[in-house]
Parts: C-alpha cells; structure tokens; sequence
C-alpha cells in the first residue's frame, strides 16, 4: 500500500472523529414553564418574553460551547399540577435549566420535584431559574443548592416600601392589608405588620381572598372605605390587583397605595389619576438606571414593541446573569455540569442598571436592588397611554435592600 493510500483513510476517519465530537453534544437547553394561557397569562407571558429577549442576547454574543442556547416553552396553565407535568416533559426533551415566576404556588411544586429528581439522578442535575416566585420558603426551608432566586421577597419589598413612603411622610398612622390567600400574599401580610414599627403605623384591618376567583373588588374597597385609614398595602399580581385597582377608580377611594406590582400593564389605566400618588417597590425602573437604563429600555422596545415593563426588567437581568456564570464553564465531554456552574453563579458579580447583582451562596437569594417609585405625571416613561408613569424616589443596593438567610434554610451542598 502507498503512503497516500494509507494517509487518506487515516485523515477522512481522524476528520471523522473530529466533527463526530462536535456534533454529538445536544445544544444547551433552558425551558420556560409559565402560565402562558388562563387567568394568569398576562404574567406568564412577561415572563417568557423577557427570557426570550435575554436568551437572544447571550446567542447574539456566542451562546456557550460555541452553539446557541436553545429555548423551549411549557404552558402550566397557572397550576403547581400542569408545572408538575411539564418540568417531566422538559428533562424528557434534555432541559437542564427550567426558568419560571409567575406564581410561588408553582416555584413551590417546581423546586420540590427538581430536588427529588436530582436526589434520584445523580449526575444528570437540572436547575431551577427563579425569576419571580417571592414567598420567603422558596429561600427558606425549600432552599437546596439547585434553586436560584433572582428576585427579591416578602420582607425585601416591605422594608424598601415602608422606609421610603415614611421618609416622605406620606404612609400615616392606619393603614389596611389587603392579599391573596396563600404563601405570598401571607408572606405579605406578616412583612406589613413586621415593619409597623418602622413605619410608625397600625395595622387597623387585614383580608386575605381567593386568588384570581373574584371579579369584582367592591366589597373590598367598601371595607376600605369604612376602616377610614391613611395607606393600603398589598403584594397582589395579575387580575386580583387590576380588579382592585379598577374598583378603587369607581368608589373614589382617597387612601394611598403602597405595592409590590403596580406597574403591570393595565393598572394605572383600571385606577386612572386616582393612582397618582400611589407607591411602588419593584426591582427595575428604566428612569432609575440613568443612561444605561435608557439604552436598555430602547433596545428591549426595538426588539418586543413595548418598553420593559412589571417584571420583564428583572427577568431579563436573571437571565443575564445565568449567562454571565456561563462563561466560567469549561465543557466536560462536550456538556454543561450543572454543579460547575451553580458554583460559579456563586462567585458572578453582574452589573446591571440598577446596581450590582450577586448571588448569596448561603440560601441562593440574590442581593438585588430596589427601586422604590411613586405614580407621577413627572415621571419620563408613561404607561397605559396615561400621563402617568412610576418616578424613582429611592434606590437601595442588593447589600441595604437585603434581609437576613432564613434560619429555616439547611442547605446541603454537593461534596
């Protein structure tokens, strides 16, 4: 046999292999699962669009291993039992990180069953990407060392709120509690009478309702109306607070608002100039963040046909940051170790508009900023095609926003 006889057989099968292990790997998977139909899909839906812009935005500067993240969508239909169905089907389809927010009912199904499959896969590890479900347990005794939250909690949200709305003097000495029935709105409620003190007030009344059941509030706001108090503070999301906000405009109600999702499209429009005034303690507001804020406000329009809004500014700044971890990851036989990169996520330090954002390794909270807002004709971004948009007044660093680990929370950490 000649030497170029021999040669060529070697190189095609060397080549052979070569391309073999480059194209054996299945791409990155990340899954959305969200409320992307029923009651709670104006949420859901926010949720998979900010992780869509995000996750164009990493492919855009490379994707990881040199092959684009591929995005996979799930509609839970609002439940923990749809959420159940659709994280199997997700692992069955090779998802590794499994992105939701909408609901702590569903973060809390969600984060239960990823920890049981991981106890039962070892080696085959998927992550939970919180985005959004903020009640206290999913940081506290459901912490496990693959749940990820990237936004803020109950206490969070009430500390920011209280301390900003008594240093302009405007919270008063009554004031009403108003959310939904179950952890968050609990989570809520506990953080309103915890931070009394501070904010100098009575809690003078308290309810807790269905969530998204009921459809129409006035009965609520009559209660309001009849306990004469100074500020109402709610954690309510979605339709139970675009209701509130659309019987409060219709009873002429004069007590100021302080809440956690006002700026989810439709509510200063169901409130109308009665919102002017009303307060807000969210985790993004493009004013805030100066110029950097601006030119991420203009691209997120260019590329969606909206402004960020409700809770697609910190969504993206999740996914972002799970990005930025990304790039600390070697491949291991051409794949992604979960573990390497939750020990990395550990150590990222991502700017953001609104400050530094970094993870807490002792309960995987993140220390994120808050901004706190007030409803104002002065404010540069209008919503709801009123005159009205959310003015920063304060913002505070993950480090003063932040609330103690949770004494409930017993990480175990891989060996």
């Amino acid at each position: 046999m000649s030497a170029s006889k021999f040669i060529r057989p070697v190189v095609v099968a060397f080549t052979a292999l070569l391309l073999g292990t480059v194209t054996s790997a299945a791409p990155l998977k990340v899954a959305v699962i969200e409320a992307l139909s029923g009651p709670q899909a104006s949420t859901g839906l926010s949720y998979r669009n900010a992780t869509r812009y995000a996750i164009d935005r990493l492919n855009l500067a490379g994707g990881w291993n040199g092959e684009k993240i591929e995005l996979v969508e799930y509609d839970n239909q609002g439940g923990p039992a749809g959420a159940a169905d659709k994280l199997k089907a997700a692992i069955a389809d090779g998802a590794q990180f499994m992105v939701s927010g909408s609901s702590s009912a569903v973060g809390g199904q969600l984060t239960d069953d990823i920890r049981k499959y991981n106890i039962r896969n070892p080696g085959k590890e998927v992550v939970l990407l919180n985005l959004g479900a903020e009640a206290n347990e999913l940081t506290g005794e459901k912490c496990h060392f693959h749940n990820f939250r990237f936004s803020s909690n109950a206490q969070i949200r009430i500390k920011a709120l209280v301390g900003a709305m008594k240093k302009d003097g405007v919270i008063g000495t009554r004031v009403y509690s108003i959310n939904q029935n179950y952890s968050w709105g609990q989570d809520i409620e506990n953080a309103i009478a915890e931070y009394a003190s501070v904010g100098g007030y009575k809690v003078v009344e308290k309810t807790l309702h269905d969530v998204n059941k009921i459809q129409d509030f006035s009965p609520y706001v009559s209660k309001i109306v009849a306990a004469n108090v100074d500020t109402v503070i709610t954690g309510n999301w979605s339709n139970d607070l675009l209701l509130l906000m659309k019987a409060t405009k219709a009873s002429g109600l004069k007590a100021r608002f302080g809440t956690t999702f006002l700026d989810q499209p439709g509510n200063l429009a169901n409130a109308g100039d009665a919102a002017t005034g009303h307060y807000i303690a969210h985790l993004f507001n493009a004013e805030a963040g100066g110029k950097e804020g601006e030119q991420f406000a203009e691209d997120y329009k260019a590329k969606t046909g909206h402004y960020p809004a409700f809770i697609e500014g910190q969504a993206v700044q999740g996914i972002l940051m799970f990005g930025e971890a990304l790039k600390a990851v070697k491949p291991q036989a051409n794949n992604l170790n979960v573990n390497a990169w939750a020990l990395a996520l550990e150590n990222t330090k991502f700017k953001t508009p609104m400050g530094e954002l970094r993870m807490r390794a002792a309960d995987h909270q993140a220390l994120v900023s808050v901004v706190v807002s007030v409803v104002s004709n002065d404010a540069k971004y209008k919503v709801d095609g009123t005159a009205l948009g959310f003015k920063p007044i304060m913002v505070l660093t993950g480090d003063q926003a932040a609330t103690p680990v949770q004494a409930a929370c017993k990480m175990q950490r891989p060996t």
